[in-house]
């Protein structure tokens, strides 16, 4: 089901008819379905397989292709089946077809079935990180990818930023009927929850373990930050998916500020102190209901709890905005059960969370003709729209924020056009986004795009780049535009982008406007 829901996504964003888009649905459906041909002793195999056994699983293909085929009415089932792991390169099985030979439908089920190879638990590792993920998808573009889907798939991954797009695990915060029961302190935890500047309710139920009930057999909230959005306790597995523990929140206000710069805590409700151990433990046993509400605005978050017995709401400092900031649930000697989240459909204001530290700030360069600006992540910040002219130049300086590590942690230029002239003001349409790693996202509704990207001997290599953007880099970027044909070129770092946009209709005003991921872009000048 998630290999069909990716397909039909990829398909819809390729803008596919309405019977292709359905198609590819019930194509991705089943396009394993030869997998049941199969040994269940390979299928099920904790690790590695043996050559033999990797010979035999290479059988699938043909044999879903020979269920399927008897199906005349839906060609499409068996060719997709059949052909699902082709390799653009023509290295893939079982014709080793190539490029445009490889069935246009199988071409897309192969982007969106190695996705969700890569997103999905295994044996022998758990869900990939979704960057990580990104990364091996950019490394398979036009060797084991159809570059024209696996793009959208890129794109569809940017856009996703709850990383929702993955398989989850069968106790969810989502399901309202899963229960956890927690034994020594942290044993079970919930998948985190990503924190946004959208209020996330959170309802469950909670009883103590009455074999183990004490002052201290109670639900905790852990607070945190990882690749793959789930909390660590070994420290292997939190240095290799970059974990970050802010602290603790328990439901009766106890709390631990790890790597946040500060917690505060405001008491709303507490009859916990005017009771007896003993009525504390009985009231336990016999379990309520519990609430958390929780946002989080840049570098702050609020974490409010309320329970019968207490309330109380917790500010939190962050160690700056671009960090994400995820919330699990685990306890000690207790259950909790019937968990349901709500997420809230509009942002908070601005000023929702009263600031309890400064706001971390990496703008250390001058403002030039435009303001400075930081953007801690993708899109979130961009500079003020400026009118296109033939032969405009757009000079700047740019450095990666401390926390980047990837080579899209850069700046972007975006060409559009909107009635009031704002990033996605009224009636917007973005032609194209380029970004200085040369990678890029076209319009097709709009422009047609052509984009070149040369690799010069001052490259050096990715790992090199990321060096020089953290370390910070001049950029020029020239713009040319001849009625409805605009060219953009610029050379970073041995990276040098020739974009050439050709819009579909006549837009007397175009407008540019930097902006990025985890950078600031300083001293914009405009020539």
């Amino acid at each position: 089901m998630r290999v069909a829901e990716y397909a039909q996504k990829i398909a819809i964003a390729a803008h596919k008819d309405e019977k292709f888009c359905a198609d590819i649905y019930y194509a991705g459906l089943l396009h394993d379905v030869g997998k049941i041909g199969i040994s269940n002793n390979i299928i099920n195999k904790n690790g590695k397989l043996s050559s033999e056994e990797y010979a035999e699983i290479k059988k699938h293909p043909v044999i879903g292709r020979q269920i399927l085929s008897s199906i005349s009415k839906s060609p499409y089932l068996s060719i997709a089946a059949n052909s699902h792991h082709e390799r653009y390169d023509g290295h893939g099985y079982p014709e080793g077809l190539k490029g445009d030979d490889i069935p246009e439908i199988a071409r897309i089920i192969a982007v969106a079935d190695s996705y969700d190879a890569m997103t999905s638990k295994r044996s022998y590792r758990d869900p990939i990180p979704q960057q990580k993920v990104r990364e091996e998808i950019v490394k398979g573009m036009g060797t084991q990818f159809d570059p024209y889907f696996a793009k959208i798939m890129l794109h569809i991954i940017d856009l996703d930023t709850e990383y929702m797009l993955k398989e989850h695990e069968e106790v969810s915060l989502l399901s309202g009927k899963d229960k956890i029961y927690c034994d020594e302190f942290r044993s079970e935890k919930t998948e985190g929850i990503l924190l946004m500047q959208y209020i996330t309710k959170i309802h469950f139920h909670f009883q103590s373990d009455e074999n183990h009930a004490s002052i201290d057999s109670i639900p905790s909230i852990i607070i945190f930050d990882s690749l793959d959005a789930r909390i660590h306790e070994t420290e292997a597995k939190r240095k290799d998916l970059l974990y970050m523990e802010y602290g603790s929140l328990r439901i009766d206000g106890k709390n631990e500020c790890l790597a946040a710069r500060k917690f505060k805590l405001d008491i709303i409700k507490n009859e916990i102190d005017g009771m007896s151990q003993k009525a504390l433990i009985a009231e336990y046993q016999k379990g309520f209901d519990c609430d958390i509400e929780a946002v989080k605005v840049k570098d702050h978050i609020s974490i409010k709890i309320e329970s019968p017995l207490f309330a109380a709401k917790l500010t939190a400092a962050l160690p700056d905005s671009s960090h994400y900031c995820y919330i699990g649930l685990t306890g000690q000697h207790c259950v909790l059960s019937n968990l349901e989240v709500h997420k809230e459909a509009e942002p908070v204001e601005a000023d929702y969370i009263t600031r309890i530290a400064e706001e971390a700030n990496y703008i250390t360069g001058p403002d030039g003709d435009l303001p400075s600006i930081q953007i801690d992540g993708w899109r979130t910040s961009a500079t003020q729209s400026l009118l296109l002219k033939d032969g405009m130049k757009i000079s700047f300086h740019t450095m990666s924020l401390p926390t980047a590590r990837l080579i899209w942690h850069c700046p972007f230029i975006s060409l559009y056009y909107s009635d009031d002239k704002m990033v996605n003001g009224e009636n917007y349409k973005e032609f194209v986004l380029i970004r200085l790693d040369g990678e890029n996202w076209e319009s097709d509704d709009y422009s047609t795009n052509t984009v070149q990207v040369n690799k010069s001997n001052a490259f050096e290599g990715w790992d090199k780049w990321k060096e020089v953007n953290k370390a910070g880099m001049d950029c020029t970027v020239f713009f040319k535009r001849e009625g409805r044909k605009i060219t953009v070129t610029t050379e970073n770092a041995g990276i040098s982008i020739k974009c050439v946009s050709v819009l579909k209709a006549d837009y007397p005003d175009v407008y540019i406007s930097l902006t990025g991921d985890q950078c600031v872009i300083t001293n914009i000048k405009i020539g």
